[in-house]
């Protein structure tokens, strides 16, 4: 029984790699999420259902759509990775970084359907009376807005963290499978059930997944339950 959670140096490599590109992708959509949500749910505007569709449309499609659309764009031949291998020496795709974008791009829309959700609950009246009271909007924003949104904030957190952590359509297709350097845990699990005898790793690969998926929902409730409590108590 020890040694079967007896992890290996390339099953902790592979932990860590994951980890890394799940916060890396949290802390890369989280201010745009937080600007869009805002805007969906606050501003009408010509193209906004439009812009609502386009921001959803990785959810309804297959997950290798974007992560190929991510590629002709972002690879090496590709409109932008073309551009910013020549002159910078910078490649995205086939790189750790390209497994953020590709997470980011995949997460990006449940964090903003959360937050876009905690802002449309935000009573209006609350804003307008800080703007009466002379507050900016931006001051009415990040005082009231913001704080009041937090339980719908920090579950869009856990949401773009758990979806990262479990990518695999967009990931393979963008950057590929690539030892040490890309392989995710979904990769590496599917890496392990196409290796004979591989089956005793994966297993250890995922309950590694289902122990942190569910760590990450039960953080989130704790943390959700906590700022609810304290905006009841900030209310009172």
């Amino acid at each position: 029984m020890l040694e079967f959670f007896s992890f290996t140096p390339a099953e902790i490599t592979i932990l860590l790699l994951s980890l890394k590109v799940a916060v890396c992708c949290v802390i890369l959509i989280i201010s745009p999420a937080i600007a869009v949500a805002w805007l969906l749910a606050r501003k009408s505007f010509l193209g906004k259902s439009l812009l609502d569709s386009l921001i959803h449309l990785p959810l309804v499609l297959p997950p290798v759509v974007p992560g190929y659309l991510l590629l002709l764009l972002f690879g090496n031949s590709g409109l932008i990775g073309k551009f910013l291998n020549e002159h910078f020496g910078f490649s995205i795709a086939f790189t750790w970084m390209g497994a953020v974008v590709a997470s980011a791009v995949m997460a990006f829309p449940l964090m903003v359907r959360s937050i876009r959700l905690a802002i449309s609950h935000v009573d209006r009246r609350l804003e307008l009376a800080a703007q009466s009271l002379g507050a900016r909007p931006i001051s009415v924003f990040f005082t009231v807005t913001l704080p009041l949104s937090m339980p719908g904030i920090i579950t869009g957190l856990i949401l773009a963290f758990s979806r990262s952590m479990g990518e695999f359509g967009a990931t393979i297709t963008f950057v590929g499978n690539i030892e040490s350097e890309t392989r995710t845990l979904p990769l590496a699990i599917y890496s392990l059930t196409q290796t004979p005898d591989g089956d005793l790793a994966a297993l250890r690969l995922v309950i590694i997944s289902m122990t942190l998926a569910l760590g990450a929902l039960m953080i989130s409730d704790r943390l959700e339950r906590k700022a609810s409590q304290q905006i009841g108590h900030g209310h009172d």
